[in-house]
């Protein structure tokens, strides 16, 4: 059996699905490993299935400890504004045979994910910017 180029299939999924870039797929690719050595340590070396939650775990992890206050430019470049958005660059990969599912996994596990502001733009907020939403949202504007 011939072994999968993963540039070809990436060839392949964009020309299908147009509206992320490769780099997203292969950013994806590199935070599903660094998520997997992360659970495996957990796990005293034990290699399991990843979640879409705990995916979402990583990705935020990695992307802030990669490109730090320049995630949310890139991943804005990328095409990738929610957390659905990397569901369907993984099921892009697990439909073309470059990533596998349990039967449980959905696109819908990617649904419930964080905010993009949240996860990857105020961790970089000067205190006083966060102090002032804070309070805003403690005491409201009166219309």
């Amino acid at each position: 059996m011939q072994e999968v180029n993963f540039d070809e299939m990436l060839d392949a999924i964009v020309e299908r699905d147009p509206r992320f870039q490769r780099d997203a797929y292969h950013f994806v690719r590199e935070a599903l490993d660094y998520t997997q050595k992360l659970i495996s340590k957990e796990n005293k070396g034990n290699v399991r299935h990843i979640t879409g939650q705990e995916l979402l775990g990583g990705l935020r992890q990695y992307a802030l400890h990669q490109y730090g206050p320049m995630t949310s430019t890139l991943l804005e470049e990328w095409g990738i504004r929610t957390c659905g958005h990397f569901g369907e660059i993984v099921f892009n990969m697990v439909e073309t045979g470059l990533l596998a599912k349990t039967e449980k996994d959905t696109r819908d596990d990617f649904q419930t994910g964080y905010d993009f502001v949240d996860a990857f733009q105020k961790p970089y907020w000067p205190q006083a910017k966060l102090a002032s939403e804070i309070q805003t949202a403690i005491n409201p504007p009166t219309p």
